[in-house]
């Protein structure tokens, strides 16, 4: 930790208790709600995905555990670094707008922002178009966690790295054998199996390489 991170931490935190309590509010209400924000696209992205092309299915599948395993990542990082919450640790410091988490709740990187990132990279991956939506939603979210009090800004710096860096190297590993799963199970005798896969395309598309022949 920098005493340059410190010194904006504080403009920051300062400038949240300059803004009107609705905003506070508002705030402290986004920085836990945009994860339930993400929760539901991954649902839509998978029901739109369902009438596409296999690939389009396979990454909207991908973003979720991609985001589960970024926020593994970030919780290995966090047993590793042991860094104070800055809540705690800046001194000179406003008090936090919500409760600063107990010591052993370490804060680098930032948890949040990681699945943030990660979430917004799978999405935008599965539904270019969305990336408008989730791309913002996700920087806001990470902003959120130093107005609130609870992060270093390299914190959620880090965390979005983590997550964006996590979901893009599942996606590409995973994306070749997913879409082969995806096929198969369009093709099945199960009427459940076929449900979630999707009515969309099969014969037309050749999974080695997603490409349309």
């Amino acid at each position: 930790m920098g005493i340059f991170d410190s010194d904006l931490y504080r403009d920051i935190t300062g400038f949240a208790h300059g803004t009107p309590s609705w905003f506070q509010h508002l705030m402290e209400v986004f920085t836990e709600l945009g994860l339930l924000v993400f929760a539901l696209l991954f649902v839509v992205a998978w029901w739109r995905a369902r009438r596409g092309d296999p690939r389009a299915l396979t990454v909207a599948v991908l973003a979720p555990p991609a985001t589960g395993l970024a926020y593994v990542c970030s919780e290995l990082v966090k047993s590793v670094v042991d860094e104070e919450r800055p809540c705690r640790a800046v001194s000179g410091a406003l008090n936090s707008l919500v409760a600063c988490p107990p010591h052993g709740d370490w804060s680098f990187p930032s948890n949040h922002a990681t699945i943030a990132a990660a979430a917004a990279a799978g999405l935008t991956l599965a539904w270019p178009a969305i990336g408008r939506l989730t791309v913002p939603v996700a920087l806001l979210m990470a902003f959120s966690r130093v107005f609130v009090g609870v992060h270093y800004p390299h914190d959620v710096a880090v965390g979005l790295g983590v997550g964006a860096l996590v979901s893009f190297v599942v996606v590409r590993l995973c994306v070749g054998g997913g879409v082969r799963v995806v096929v198969a199970m369009r093709g099945s005798g199960n009427g459940v199996v076929r449900w979630f896969a999707g009515p969309g395309m099969v014969g037309a598309y050749v999974a080695v390489g997603g490409h349309r022949q």
